[in-house]
């Protein structure tokens, strides 16, 4: 077949109009003047809206932390503060090309087991997985030095408490993200947090940032906390608490020591206790702030309370002799009992001797109403307005609900609840002149306010008896060398399975000093002793005893009796 030059093609001889090629033309040009203004309306007009879609596609707002305040004790001793941390973090995708060798080191840095860590490094699916938040800055920077691919670190705080344990239920702790969980950091987190700030920046696909477009909003950084605790005696409250547990083989014990004048809260221990420095020990029972969460049946150390009543109301007076039945006696079917047998005590010798007998007869002579409006203003049944978490109200029944033997009981201290730091409270009523103070865990930089409950013409009586309660005829091992002490011990059985428990007690002790002028209020309660003894005026005067003695010497309290008590003075004096 002979080939046709393409010139000699017939379609190449087809003449079209010449319309259609100007139309061609024409339609081309339009197409390049669309064009031309599409691309003045988006580089030109409508430039910002470019901009704004490429943003959101490249641009990320980051959030800048504010600096969280730390927390001071009443001298300035630092409690808790920020230090510098990192977050290591991984890229699994590009970390599945670190060595074998590379990833065991870096498992041991992280104090986590390899196959953990490899197991995370296999999360495909993600470009960002932390492995360890928090990592001290020294520990950082070895896990730098090994260069492994794919394997971060982020720039972080966390909290330390130089304290540890002594300051664990005070200063309490922060979650990773620096949010309070307990304590000081809970109760304070949105003075201590202040308020994050923010930039924007732009990242490129694998996270990483590759300019800074802006500062948004500058973080205000969190403000200094100044407590009321006083670290040395903090110290010194906590080490006599964790003695007297293991010398009494006990369950816990708390004590908690209140400024009289000011209504500052000085020092306030629990044991067991916890290092909110070490995760590890934020769990179980320990973290509870036995102080504030706990609530108990008083015993023996409310009876004061139901005697001013009496005096107050004038049911009786300071020379009542109250038949004490020899220490035995039955009420409302219910058989009562003393420790000492007494045929007739008056009221000191009711408080003295503890009588429960002596309290039901008191109690004979108050209607419950009456017991009721004074327990509610000694604050039991509400919680104390401290402002920490986890602070618990007890429990006092409303009065129409009280059975005589209910009353007749709640008289020295049973049928009722309350928690140390109520007990306390309440016991500055006595050391105050007849006013109660309202606590604080912050310094205190205005007057207390104060709620009057007494005369002090009855406070200071009272007060006279408490320290016959301390002196050689009571609980004598309170005593402190150079001070007049006052106060009253407690040990109440506990209740297990809805029964009194013939075997589990606690003991308590609360009282004041120098009895003269009180400066402080301390309160010691020791729960289900084992080592033999279990009476409050056994295990937990001491207690009270070490703690009154160098929290006066630390303050450089004058003494008011230069070797020994004026009780005991008096008694010597009487024996000769």
């Amino acid at each position: 077949m002979k080939r046709m030059p393409f010139f000699d093609n017939p379609m190449t001889r087809v003449q079209f109009p010449m319309w259609r090629g100007r139309l061609v033309l024409l339609m081309i040009g339009i197409g390049f003047l669309v064009l031309l203004g599409r691309a003045v309306y988006l580089q030109g007009i409508n430039r910002d809206f470019l901009q704004e879609q490429g943003g959101k596609r490249y641009e990320r707002t980051l959030t800048l932390q504010a600096s969280r305040g730390k927390i001071m004790d009443r001298n300035d001793v630092v409690l808790a503060a920020s230090v510098p941390a990192a977050g290591i973090w991984a890229n699994p995708e590009l970390a599945r090309h670190a060595k074998p060798e590379q990833v065991t080191a870096l498992a041991a840095l992280l104090e986590m087991p390899a196959e953990v860590l490899a197991d995370r490094l296999k999360d495909d699916e993600r470009t960002f997985v932390y492995l360890r938040r928090q990592v001290s800055m020294e520990r950082a920077r070895e896990i730098a030095t090994l260069k492994i691919p794919g394997i971060h670190q982020l720039g972080e705080t966390r909290r330390f408490y130089p304290e540890g344990g002594t300051m664990g239920h005070v200063v309490g702790f922060t979650d990773l993200d620096g949010r309070g969980q307990e304590g000081i950091e809970l109760a304070y987190d949105d003075i201590l947090s202040g308020t994050p700030g923010s930039r924007q920046v732009i990242k490129d696909r694998l996270g990483r940032i590759v300019e800074d477009v802006r500062d948004v909003h500058l973080p205000m950084d969190g403000r200094d906390l100044h407590l009321s605790i006083d670290t040395r005696i903090q110290f010194l409250v906590y080490q006599a608490i964790a003695n007297a547990v293991q010398e009494n083989k006990a369950q816990s014990a708390s004590a908690v020591v209140v400024d009289v004048r000011t209504g500052e809260i000085l020092a306030l221990a629990n044991y067991p206790t916890f290092d909110p420095n070490d995760r590890s020990t934020l769990t179980g029972p320990r973290l509870r702030n036995r102080i504030l969460t706990d609530t108990f049946e008083p015993g023996s150390i409310l009876k004061p309370f139901t005697v001013a009543l009496a005096l107050e109301m004038g049911r009786i007076d300071a020379n009542t002799q109250i038949n004490t039945e020899n220490g035995e006696y039955t009420y409302q079917g219910h058989r009562i009992r003393d420790v000492s047998r007494q045929s007739s005590l008056d009221p000191l010798g009711v408080l003295t001797k503890s009588s429960n007998i002596g309290m039901v007869k008191i109690s004979e002579r108050l209607k419950a109403q009456e017991m009721w409006a004074q327990f509610t203003e000694l604050g039991f049944g509400q919680p104390p307005a401290i402002g920490m978490p986890g602070a618990v109200a007890g429990r006092l029944r409303p009065w129409e609900r009280w059975r005589p033997i209910e009353k007749a009981t709640m008289a020295y201290g049973y049928g009722l609840s309350t928690s140390l730091l109520q007990i306390a409270r309440a016991y500055t009523a006595f050391a105050r002149d007849g006013d109660m103070v309202n606590l604080t865990m912050v310094r205190r930089e205005n007057t207390a306010a104060t709620v009057p409950v007494f005369s002090p013409e009855l406070a200071r009586q009272v007060r006279s008896m408490l320290e016959s309660a301390a002196g050689p005829d009571g609980a004598k091992l309170a005593s402190v060398q150079g001070f007049r002490v006052a106060g009253k011990s407690g040990t109440a059985r506990k209740i297990v399975n809805g029964s009194y428990s013939q075997s589990l007690y606690r003991g308590s002790f609360i009282g004041f000093a120098p009895a003269s002028d009180p400066r402080i209020v301390v309160a010691v309660t020791i729960d289900e002793p084992t080592a033999g003894h279990y009476y409050g005026g056994r295990i937990a005067a001491p207690v009270f005893s070490e703690i009154t003695g160098r929290t006066l010497r630390l303050f450089g309290v004058e003494p008011d009796a230069l070797y020994e008590s004026e009780v005991m003075a008096r008694t010597q004096g009487g024996a000769q």
